[in-house]
């Protein structure tokens, strides 16, 4: 409750920070900016990037041995991309999706494992990408790329020495959490039935979040090199993965203000930027809607079904 609460209280925090800083200009600016090419790339693309992320968490819980459908997986992707779209935090809807799987296969506790090693590869792409983009292209981070290399590369080893040096045998909580880690990755993310698809669906879903906010930075007037464009977006994606927004809207705004003013162009053209992709996301996430709707829609109609056979 309390962290729910301080994700909700920081992403509120950055929105009064960023408003007393520029106004609410920039962001009207992007909502009417908003138009139908823009809305029509976002839903095509849109399409892509949950069809991708559903085939990902299908190969991963079948590695965990929780099997899940493609088409169901498609479904409630496309309902977790909606709720994380318009609830704060930005992650109620994989966690939905997580405990609804989870229960429907009878093992919550691994239909929670297979979303969080799902979307901890994707992360793990993401970075690998950004990290390739952001030494390819010039960016205000730049200079600080070998630093932020050399750091991701000491977690990296600290972790796997963690891992051997924690004992893995005996019944400790570390014990067995330490077992199923291990377990999980070998089994969901790196075997040789998962691991290609993995690897291909998560790099399909960051080029295709990527040309979401270019077709946004277009959208909000920029005219901006693509050289020039893509590693501020990427910078903004990466600070999608903060847990700290109201409706998918703060720390997006606020880096994608900060990398824009900082490259030569000016903050205002970055949260008008960032604001448009938000539009965009939403509209794109609203076939998830739907799902929610049919899925209330059959729930009344199965409990009336259930009260007649037992009235009979």
């Amino acid at each position: 409750m309390f962290w729910g609460w301080a994700r909700v209280v920081g992403g509120v925090g950055l929105l009064a920070v960023l408003l007393w800083q520029v106004g609410t200009g920039p962001f009207l600016a992007g909502v009417r900016l908003i138009d139908a090419p823009a809305l029509t790339a976002a839903l095509l693309i849109g399409v892509l990037t949950t069809v991708c992320a559903a085939w990902r968490w299908s190969l991963v819980a079948g590695g965990l041995g929780v099997r899940l459908p493609l088409t169901t997986a498609v479904a409630h992707c496309y309902r977790a991309v909606f709720l994380n779209a318009t609830l704060p935090g930005g992650v109620l809807g994989d966690v939905h999706r997580a405990v609804r799987h989870g229960r429907d296969a009878g093992d919550v506790s691994r239909g929670i494992r297979a979303v969080v090693w799902e979307r901890a590869a994707g992360q793990v792409v993401l970075v690998a990408v950004a990290l390739v983009v952001l030494a390819a292209f010039p960016s205000p981070v730049r200079p600080y790329l070998p630093v932020a290399v050399a750091l991701l590369v000491a977690a990296g080893l600290a972790a796997v020495l963690l891992a051997r040096v924690l004992p893995r045998a005996g019944r400790s909580r570390w014990a067995r959490g330490l077992r199923t880690a291990v377990a999980d990755v070998r089994a969901g993310l790196l075997a040789r039935r998962t691991w290609f698809g993995v690897l291909v669906a998560s790099t399909v879903m960051v080029a295709g979040h990527l040309a979401t906010f270019l077709v946004a930075a277009r959208t909000a007037g920029s005219d901006a090199p693509l050289s020039r464009l893509l590693p501020l977006t990427l910078l903004a994606l990466l600070a999608m993965g903060l847990p700290l927004n109201i409706a998918g809207f703060g720390p997006r705004e606020g880096v994608a203000a900060w990398v824009f003013g900082a490259a030569g162009l000016t903050a205002a053209e970055g949260i008008a930027t960032a604001t448009v992709y938000g539009g965009l996301v939403l509209v794109a996430s609203l076939p998830g809607a739907a799902v929610l709707l049919a899925r209330r829609a059959r729930t009344p109609a199965a409990g009336r079904e259930a009260a007649s056979a037992s009235g009979c």
